[in-house]
């Protein structure tokens, strides 16, 4: 009996908090009205460059008690959050976005993906847009890829952000910036795409890879 008990015991699930991602971004899952208000000031207020000092001076307010709102060490009255955002040239409603915004979510049956034509793409590139981002700072385009035997090379992709490529099918030599990459099924890349960049030779065709494209969003 005391065998059962010891096999059902390891057969029990983790708790919840060892199932964690291997990513290193901030956890906000638990993160209280108070540390988001704080975070949401923070962010403002180094995008206007301004101090700590600066942004108290201009509220009316003491440093230490705007660095505690920051941390999200108290909860500031309804007349300190005008002060704050007053000096900010800020609506109040702007502070409490990120916590009371919706996640979004973005699904795309398999083959319902929408393809589109792509600035510069030649004959025979076909991209597949398999999600998008509804909001948000970032915008992420994730697209699948496929060159057939009509394709030709093409190297005057230029874009701002960052792509990372992830090769499915067939082979190429991808070319970023002055060096070249000999990219097989399995393979991937991770690149600043300022840079000029694209494939070079399409050494075993068709080919399929999986292209992501992340950059900030346009503020307009």
């Amino acid at each position: 009996m005391a065998e059962t008990r010891k096999k059902a015991a390891a057969a029990e699930p983790a708790p919840p908090e060892d199932y964690r991602t291997g990513s290193n971004a901030p956890d906000t899952a638990g993160r209280t009205l108070e540390q988001a208000l704080g975070v949401q000031i923070r962010t403002i207020r180094r995008q206007y460059d301004l101090t700590v000092s600066d942004l108290a001076n201009a509220a009316g307010i003491s440093v230490g008690m705007l660095s505690k709102i920051e941390n999200g060490l108290i909860s500031p009255s309804l007349s300190t959050l005008q002060a704050i955002t007053t000096a900010l040239n800020v609506p109040i409603s702007s502070l409490f976005s990120t916590f009371e915004e919706n996640r979004d979510c973005s699904y795309v049956r398999a083959g319902q993906g929408v393809t589109i034509e792509r600035r510069g793409t030649k004959a025979g590139h076909q991209y597949q847009l398999l999600g998008h981002a509804l909001g948000g700072d970032l915008v992420m385009e994730p697209y699948l890829i496929t060159l057939s035997e009509e394709a030709v090379p093409y190297t005057g992709f230029q874009h701002a952000g960052i792509e990372y490529i992830y090769m499915l099918s067939g082979e190429v030599l991808y070319r970023h910036a002055d060096r070249t990459y000999h990219l097989r099924p399995g393979d991937s890349l991770l690149f600043d795409s300022r840079a000029t960049h694209g494939p070079e030779e399409l050494l075993v065709r068709p080919m399929t890879y999986l292209s992501i494209i992340v950059y900030a969003r346009d503020p307009q």
